[in-house]
């Protein structure tokens, strides 16, 4: 049969873009048809921040904000500046992003946009078929990005936190920072019986982004981020300021295995696709790297049922977040006993899923035993 495209791909988010800018930029998919489908393109506003961790130069330097060698966490009592070298912490705003997407994308005609919302998606092994408000859509292969929330929430045997945040952008009077250090994570503030923490980047020493993170299972009252990041900068001296942009959002941690969605032909991507990582909320560095693992399974034309599967750091996870979830006061407790246990460069390469079974093991041993034990065998009972 005639199809009406080779590829969609369902939500023009920061992986439905990069693998849209990708396969337009590869010699062998140049020509092939492209439908991008989102509700609102092009995406122009600042709406998140993207940070990973990285060594040497990438191909995301010349649209980086900001990268620190060191970065500091604080847990009220103790505090401890972090040499990561040789890796950088790195910065790119969404902005910066969606303008390089948005340019590439207008660039090449064989990429088409349709402004609508995806209805459902189906692979009938031939080809797949996608409905939107605007009609149906024949392809070889569909890449989905749109998360389905309800399908997690109501999920009970991978329980859902949710790492959400607010952000604001300000600069001050007075010279309140150092731009050669990011706080990676603040748990000095209240914890309120949830794992919550603040985190400063800045720019410069009267610039900075600062946010404030939560994670946990409900989103609080809109005021509530607010009243937190006033109390946050005024408890550290800072008073007068301006406020550039805001940022907020949630993303998903769960360990629910959403690649076991994925069929033949249909790929789950981003956070959809269970990208975040779950323990952390970390996705843009999963998205890069998956992206470019796409191109290859297209070319070796593999099932995308292959793409991901289970593993000893899946397993971490689950673990990490069964804890949080029944004990969600623990977090501070718990990334305060990592970091003050292991060497930052250890914990950022377990972070990646690049560490060693020893490094992990030694990682695992300064948690609270007792407590991880117990999350272990209620999961084993449980069933994974």
């Amino acid at each position: 049969m005639n199809l009406d495209h080779d590829f969609i791909i369902c939500g023009g988010g920061i992986s439905g873009l990069l693998l849209t800018v990708k396969l337009s930029q590869n010699p062998l998919y140049i020509n092939k048809s492209i439908l991008l489908i989102d509700p609102v393109f092009p995406k122009l506003d600042n709406d998140r921040t993207l940070c990973f961790w990285d060594k040497g130069d990438t191909v995301w330097d010349s649209l980086m904000t900001c990268k620190w060698e060191n970065v500091i966490f604080k847990n009220g009592t103790y505090v401890e500046t972090l040499d990561l070298d040789p890796l950088n912490y790195k910065m790119l705003t969404s902005k910066s992003f969606y303008n390089y997407a948005n340019t590439v994308i207008n660039k090449n005609k064989n990429v088409k946009i349709l402004k609508s919302k995806v209805i459902n998606y189906d692979d009938l092994k031939s080809h797949c078929i996608v409905k939107t408000n605007d009609g149906s859509f024949n392809c070889r292969k569909v890449f989905n990005s749109v998360m389905d929330w309800d399908s997690t929430k109501n999920n009970k045997k991978f329980p859902l936190l949710l790492q959400h945040f607010e952000g604001w952008v300000i600069k001050t009077e007075k010279e309140n920072f150092d731009p050669k250090k990011a706080t990676f994570m603040d748990f000095s503030i209240n914890q309120n019986s949830t794992t919550q923490f603040m985190y400063i980047l800045p720019f410069s020493k009267t610039e900075a982004l600062v946010e404030y993170t939560l994670f946990s299972e409900h989103l609080l009252e809109t005021d509530k981020y607010k009243s937190a990041l006033k109390d946050y900068l005024s408890s550290s001296g800072i008073h007068n300021y301006q406020i550039k942009s805001r940022e907020s959002g949630k993303i998903p941690m769960t360990c629910y295995p959403f690649f076991e969605l994925n069929t033949k032909n249909i790929l789950n991507i981003g956070s959809a696709g269970g990208w975040s990582k779950p323990s952390t909320g970390y996705t843009f560095k999963n998205i890069d790297r998956h992206t470019s693992r796409i191109l290859d399974f297209l070319k070796e034309d593999r099932s995308f049922k292959e793409f991901l599967k289970k593993d000893r750091f899946w397993f971490y996870d689950l673990i990490f977040l069964d804890v949080l979830f029944y004990k969600n006061y623990l977090g501070k407790t718990l990334f305060t006993s990592m970091f003050k246990k292991n060497d930052p460069k250890t914990i950022f390469r377990f972070l990646d899923n690049k560490s060693s079974i020893y490094e992990e093991f030694k990682i695992m041993l300064s948690f609270p035993k007792l407590i991880f034990l117990s999350a272990v065998l209620k999961r084993l009972f449980k069933g994974l």
